[in-house]
């Protein structure tokens, strides 16, 4: 069965029927991120890619309230028609999932909570995330936050949903920070490094005063697949990107290049090529397609990323690529039936401790069922996320088991 929402109307009405039917929901938009988490386990599915449309955009004020089913292409291409940009670079994962690119939403991209290779400096959509209105698991609807960028009344709901995969509430209106896009961008790219030497670079460039907006490394046998990266051919590359206007990503590039001269050959991206291969980065554009593998990413400390993503390529057979300076390791690995996660979360806890986790971003919907595609939390954590969730949602009825099972 399957409920479609036009407005918030709609969507509080088909709450209210499901909560009287005692009937739980599977929350969509564009459908795009429905192969991300755990197949959700729900008697219907409340559609809101009708709930759709930008409500109110103020460049001046660097405000975007838009309806959850609101493509992301749209409201990309209008931001950038006004100079402007959502700084947490939403990827699209759609082609990692075997979907055409394009299909993502604003909701989709606030609740799945991804940033992109800008985070580390920009932050997540967390961070953008100004004010929310919605239905909760009580069939109210209400608002929380605002359409201001310096809102300090009452608690951060916004925060809160923003990430949490349609467990909280069904969102009708997010309201979302913009900032103005920088007028140029360059990438410095350091060729030939190993994993180790590159994460020692990248450090150092994070650490200086260039003002490196992003930093990733592609071991050989990813950047051999890279079309933006063809210019640098076979050998292994570390990415680092400056953005800002003309006259300043040209003399910071100038002091990073002259900072960076003994790491070894060096090769200057210019805004085209630059916007070409970090999008590859941040959609995980090279393990696209891959029905047969799986995909993890992994959070972690910088310094410790290429122990991790090294061992894990090397021990499993697969590919990996360090974004966010080495703290985020992408992991593709030959298909299995536990997607390898008992050894991939074994290598995490003996490296790094509890100062990390993995998350499954592709599998078969079976093993997604089976194995937790989010780092399994600790028992105090778990029992404080579902009073949260019961304050929200008493009766469990939207995506229930999305996230974890049972809950």
């Amino acid at each position: 069965m399957t409920w479609q929402a036009f407005d918030a109307a709609d969507v509080a009405s088909a709450v209210a029927d499901a909560l009287s039917d005692g009937k739980t929901l599977e929350l969509i938009g564009g459908g795009s991120r429905r192969a991300f988490g755990r197949p959700v386990e729900a008697d219907a599915v409340l559609d809101l890619s009708g709930v759709s449309g930008v409500v109110t955009y103020q460049p001046e004020e660097l405000i975007l309230a838009a309806a959850p089913g609101t493509p992301m292409a749209e409201i990309q291409a209008m931001l950038a028609q006004a100079g402007q940009q959502l700084a947490f670079e939403p990827p699209d994962f759609g082609p990692l999932w075997g979907l055409p690119a394009g299909q993502g939403t604003l909701g989709g991209a606030i609740m799945t909570g991804r940033g992109g290779p800008r985070r580390l400096t920009a932050g997540g959509p967390r961070d953008h995330c100004l004010g929310v209105k919605g239905v909760n698991g009580f069939g109210e609807a209400f608002a929380a936050g605002g359409r201001v960028v310096k809102n300090v009344t009452g608690f951060d709901l916004p925060k809160l949903i923003a990430g949490s995969f349609g467990t909280l509430c069904a969102a009708t209106e997010l309201t979302v920070k913009v900032l103005p896009a920088a007028s140029d961008m360059a990438t410095l790219a350091v060729v030939g490094l190993s994993d180790d030497a590159a994460i020692k670079v990248m450090s150092q460039a994070l650490g200086s005063s260039a003002q490196v907006s992003s930093a990733a490394h592609l071991p050989a046998d990813v950047a051999r697949a890279s079309p933006a990266a063809g210019i640098i051919g076979q050998a292994a590359v570390t990415l680092l990107r400056l953005e800002g206007v003309r006259p300043s990503v040209a003399a910071r590039v100038g002091h990073l290049a002259q900072a960076l001269e003994a790491a070894g050959p060096q090769i200057l991206l210019d805004r085209e090529a630059s916007a070409a291969i970090w999008k590859e980065v941040a959609d995980a554009a090279w393990f696209a397609g891959g029905a047969d593998t799986v995909v993890w990413k992994l959070s972690v400390p910088p310094t410790l990323g290429a122990a991790i993503g090294a061992r894990l390529a090397g021990e499993l057979s697969g590919r990996c690529y360090y974004d966010w300076g080495g703290g985020g390791v992408w992991l593709e690995l030959p298909g299995a039936d536990d997607a390898h996660a008992a050894q991939v979360r074994q290598v995490l806890r003996e490296i790094v401790g509890g100062d990390g986790h993995a998350t499954l971003m592709r599998a078969a919907n079976a093993v997604r069922a089976t194995e937790d595609p989010f780092q399994p939390l600790a028992p105090a954590l778990a029992a404080l996320s579902e009073r949260v969730r019961a304050q929200f949602d008493p009766q469990g009825i939207f995506n229930p088991g999305r996230m974890y099972g049972g809950l």
